[in-house]
This record gives C-alpha cells, structure tokens and sequence, in this order.
C-alpha cells in the first residue's frame, strides 16, 4: 500500500508540467497552430476584460470598505449574534461569508484577519478556510466569464451560484463543527 501512495505522490509532482509541455506540444505538432500566437491573443483579450471589470470590483471593494468602517458591519453582527450562536454559526465568519461571492482577494483578506486574530488552529479559522474553499466568487465569475462572451441574461446562473455558495458556507460550519469541536 505505502509503494501505492508512493507512486501516486511521485505521479502528482510531474502531471501538472506534463500538461504545461504536453498541451501545448500537441496543439503543435498535432493540430499545426501557431501556440505562441493564440497565446498572445488570449493574453490580449484576458487584458482588455480586466480592464473592463475593474470599475465593478473596485466599486464592490469600495462598498464593503465603507460598509465596515461605518461600523454598520458591526451592528449588524451584534443584531445577528444570538440567532448566530443558537444555530452554532460563529458571528466572526459572516463577513467572510458576505464577502466571499462577491470578491476572492478581499475574501482572502478577511480569512487572513481571522487566522492572525484567533490563531490557525481555532475553530473560527478552520470554519473560514473551509469555507473559503468551499464557495466561489460567484459575482466575480457571472461578470468576468460572461462579460467576456456577451452574455447579458444570467437565467438561473445567479440564483445556482448563490444557493451553492450557501450550501458550502453552512456545510462548512457544520462540518467543521462536527470534526474539531
């Protein structure tokens, strides 16, 4: 079994270069495209459609900056605090879960604060990591994905995303609460 998972783990170290060789390797020789080229033009369009989404993030970044500093943030975790705590969801996470579909790095931020205020080994922290790892960017990914192609009607894009980003938060309290404390 140990030789198994030795081989497993010495797999894992070349698949990911592999692919960085072997991709573009094939569209080469394979399918004769010019790789570097193609590459370049998507660099291109990667760079105008960030440029076009910049105001939006900045905007949000913005909001919830001035949403914090009023202090509005915090009276609502206080209003929110004692349904929070008979549900056995900790108050402290709320930030991260309001802030993780609308922005990764400001996300990021704010599961930072939690591990440096409560300590990587708190229950807090663990609930954050998980459930930073169980969400995604839904806003973000809505704009940018389908910003970049045209589309202008969501349908049920919106609603999925959010009911799954819902799902990871509260599994992630419960899971976490389950496995260490």
């Amino acid at each position: 079994m140990e030789a198994v998972i030795q081989a497993i783990n010495t797999a894992a170290k070349y698949i990911i270069p592999g692919m960085l060789v072997l991709i573009p390797l094939y569209g080469l020789l394979v399918k004769k495209i010019k790789v570097y080229e193609v590459f370049v033009e998507g660099a291109k369009d990667g760079f105008t459609i960030a440029v076009r989404i910049i105001p939006y993030l900045v905007a949000i970044l913005v909001a919830i900056g001035m949403f914090r500093a009023s202090g509005a943030l915090d009276l609502m975790l206080n209003f929110m605090a004692p349904v929070l705590n008979a549900i056995g969801f900790p108050p402290e996470n709320v930030p991260l879960a309001l802030m993780r579909p609308l922005s990764g790095s400001g996300s990021l931020g704010l599961l930072t604060d939690l591990v440096n205020q409560y300590g990587a080994d708190s229950l807090v922290a663990k609930i954050g990591a998980t459930m930073f790892g169980s969400t995604e960017t839904t806003f973000y990914v809505l704009a940018v994905y389908f910003g970049s192609v045209g589309v202008t009607k969501s349908r049920h894009a919106l609603p999925a995303g959010l009911i799954a980003d819902a799902v990871g938060i509260f599994s992630a309290v419960y899971i976490c609460r389950f496995l260490f404390g």
